[in-house]
Order: structure tokens, then C-alpha cells, then sequence
């Protein structure tokens, strides 16, 4: 019951944010609900790394986001674009390189250090930026996303429970099951069909394709968040969202759909996702 109060709540606000927010104010607020998931990451990354390294994240995710957006900076500098993009990857790796070197951390917490610190940085930035893109090209292919994630996960979470009987990972998620995948996977590309039909005026096979991909992206993302959880000892990332857990338990399949349908929206292009 927790969780289907939590998500009357958070749905209408999610659907006010895409929907009212200007694009600059929508990236704020995405970036400020992340620095509470980076933070319940940081928690987790404490079992390999030194926290105090890892806290870096709160810093650069932000700087990061803003240069993956791109679409912050005025007409006459769109040119720079790309060099943005490079920029964010350099300060990602030299960055996280010299934070592990000059941490006082033990040494044999290097490793784990610059990796935890690298992909912290993408695991949060990439779709930080691929949401603000997204509301920024069209807010009802922003409606598509959410509606595959959140209905996708509601299609694996009723129907594995109720019909499950084949493990998906067992040693990442022992409650997820194949028949639950098939279900959130069906789901989504039920969400798609209806999308496509209303928005478009008929069912676009490509996008089917698009949300089938974004759907598998999402259980990875759900599953990657399960194992770094499994490996650290912890049930939940935390206990802001009632019924849900943490920022990152509620945002984890998110974090990867997003850039997959970024990237998609861009093949694709304006023609064939706009009516």
C-alpha cells in the first residue's frame, strides 16, 4: 500500500515538472534529486572506497550534468557543444585519477576509488542530461520514458510476484524472475503502441524498437543497482521514499533508460518521434 501511496504522489509532481518546469529549472531539479541519490551512493561506495573521496561526486555530478546538457549555452556558442562533452570526459578521468592518487586512503583502495568515481560521475550525469535533452526536444517523449520504466516496473513487480518461477539473476536479485522481465518488457512496449497510435496516428515499428531496448536498459540499470547493494551488505539504499527506499531504489532503472532513449530520440530523429 506504501508503495502505490508513494507513487499517487510522485507521478502528478513528476508529470507538473515535465510539463511546467523551464528547461533550465527542469535540469535543476533533476540534478537536486540525484545529489540525494549520489549521497545514498556514496553510503554504499563506502564499503570499497573512502567516503571522503567519494563525496567529490556531490561536486562533480553537477559540473558534469550541466556540460553533458550542452543545450545550457546561447545560440551563438552551440558550436561548442562537442568540446563540452570532451571536457566532461577529460575532468571524469584525470579527475577521478587525481582524487585516488592524493586520497588518504589505504592503497589497495585505488582501484575501487577511480572506478566508483568514474562511473559515479555517468551513472548520474549521462542521464541527468538525457532527461533535460529529452523535455527540451518533446515533454511527451520525456511521458513516453516514464511510462515504460514506471509501468514496466510495475508489470515485473505484480506479475513476478504472482507468477514468478524463474530466477532472472539469483545471486544479483533472488526476487526477480524471467516471467517478470517478459511482463515489464510487454508492458513497455504496450506503452509504446498506445503512445505511437495516440501521438502519431499509427504504431511505429521503430519505436516499438526503441522502447523494447529502453525497457531492457532500465531492468540492467535496476539489476546494477541490485549488485552494487549485494556486494556492499545493503537491503536498500535508503528509506526517503516510503515503500520504495532510497532516491537511488526508485530512480536505478531510470539512470540507464534515459540515455538509451536519448540516444535513440537522436537516430530516430525529429521526423518520425514529433506529429
Amino acid at each position: 500500500m506504501q508503495r502505490l501511496l508513494t507513487a499517487a504522489v510522485l507521478i502528478p509532481v513528476a508529470l507538473l515538472a515535465v510539463f511546467r518546469l523551464p528547461g533550465v529549472w527542469f535540469l535543476l531539479c533533476i540534478v537536486a534529486l540525484l545529489e540525494i541519490a549520489v549521497l545514498e551512493y556514496v553510503k554504499v561506495g563506502e564499503h570499497w572506497a573512502l567516503g571522503g573521496v567519494l563525496k567529490s561526486l556531490l561536486l562533480s555530478v553537477p559540473i558534469v550534468s550541466v556540460l553533458l546538457a550542452g543545450g545550457l549555452l546561447p545560440a551563438e556558442l552551440a558550436s561548442l557543444d562537442g568540446a563540452l562533452w570532451w571536457l566532461a570526459l577529460v575532468l571524469i578521468t584525470v579527475g577521478s585519477g587525481a582524487l585516488a592518487i592524493s586520497a588518504r586512503a589505504p592503497i589497495e583502495q585505488g582501484a575501487a576509488s577511480v572506478g566508483l568515481l568514474a562511473f559515479g560521475n555517468l551513472y548520474f550525469a549521462l542521464p541527468a542530461a538525457g532527461l533535460y535533452r529529452l523535455q527540451g526536444f518533446d515533454p511527451w517523449v520525456l511521458v513516453l520514458l516514464l511510462a515504460i520504466v514506471w509501468l514496466g516496473d510495475s508489470g515485473a513487480y505484480y506479475i513476478g510476484k504472482t507468477w514468478g518461477r524463474h530466477k532472472l539473476a539469483p545471486r544479483v536479485s533472488p526476487n526477480k524472475t524471467w516471467e517478470g522481465s517478459i511482463a515489464s518488457t510487454a508492458t513497455g512496449l504496450l506503452a509504446a503502441a498506445v503512445w505511437s497510435y495516440w501521438r502519431l496516428g499509427e504504431v511505429d515499428g521503430w519505436i516499438l524498437l526503441l522502447a523494447g531496448l529502453v525497457s531492457i536498459a532500465a531492468q540492467i540499470g535496476d539489476l546494477v543497482e541490485s549488485l552494487l547493494k549485494r556486494g556492499a551488505g545493503v537491503k536498500d539504499s535508503g528509506q526517503i521514499l516510503p515503500g520504495h527506499g532510497g532516491m537511488l531504489d526508485r530512480m536505478d532503472a531510470l539512470l540507464f533508460a534515459a540515455p538509451v532513449m536519448w540516444l535513440g530520440v537522436e537516430l530516430l530523429g525529429a521526423s518520425r518521434m514529433l506529429p
